[in-house]
């Protein structure tokens, strides 16, 4: 989990650029308006340098992008990119480097970046960890569906068992080959009540790696061996 003055979400992968070790969380979870601001290019977040904590960690990280604030700064206006770009990342303190694992819990990987569109109907594999499950492990591991994708790529339409809820923000997906395709970014009522919108991770990443100067190329970090299904 990761904590903020804005709230909590959970985070997804690990990242590095240079020697910063980084964690992805949603760019929402600094968002400073209502939950329904979901336009990334008229909402407002907390500043770079934000302090954020997160779960196992001695010191809080900062904050060192978010593409709220990216395409404030850019003046976006492609609308597919305001309206699904939804990805920010914190850069781990030094001392606790020693502590991070890039192994998604329960399933292993990811094993690499999805470059490409998810097929509708492909299984997909998530670990959310909002506290509003109460701490019972048994409901993090996630499997669900793509039922379809909009924003010309940039989010995916997923439905698994029980739905991502406020605190799963951010959360990692994973193909049924362990490719890390997204990250959680909303609860949709419509077109199919109960299902999440997915941010499109390849090009939220190529994005950031396209609109910031201060930080070193930043690449998915792979984890462990994928076991698909196994809980």
């Amino acid at each position: 989990m990761t904590r903020s003055e804005a709230g909590q979400c959970t985070s997804n992968f690990i990242f590095k650029a240079g020697d910063k070790v980084l964690i992805g969380q949603a760019a929402h979870c600094t968002g400073t308006g209502e939950a329904t601001e979901t336009d990334g290019c008229t909402s407002k977040s907390l500043p770079l340098g934000t302090e954020v904590k997160i779960d196992g960690a001695s010191k809080p990280g900062k904050l060192v992008y978010n593409s709220w604030l990216a395409m404030h700064e850019n003046g976006e206006k492609n609308k597919d990119v305001c309206a699904f770009n939804d990805f920010a990342l914190v850069e781990i303190a030094d001392e606790d480097e020693g502590k991070v694992t890039s192994t998604v819990p329960k399933f292993g990987g990811p094993t690499g970046l999805q470059d490409g569109p998810v097929g509708v109907g492909s299984m997909v594999y998530s670990y959310q960890n909002s506290s509003a499950r109460g701490g019972i492990a048994a409901l993090s591991p996630k499997t669900g569906t793509v039922l379809g994708e909009g924003g010309n790529g940039w989010s995916h339409e997923v439905v698994t068992l029980t739905p991502g809820v406020p605190g799963d923000s951010g959360s990692g997906f994973m193909t049924a080959d362990g490719k890390a395709f997204g990250l959680l970014s909303t609860l949709n009522l419509l077109p199919a009540p109960g299902s999440n919108g997915v941010v499109d991770l390849n090009k939220a990443l190529s994005y950031a790696n396209d609109n910031r100067d201060d930080l070193e190329p930043i690449h998915l970090v792979e984890g462990g061996p994928f076991h698909a299904g196994l809980l």
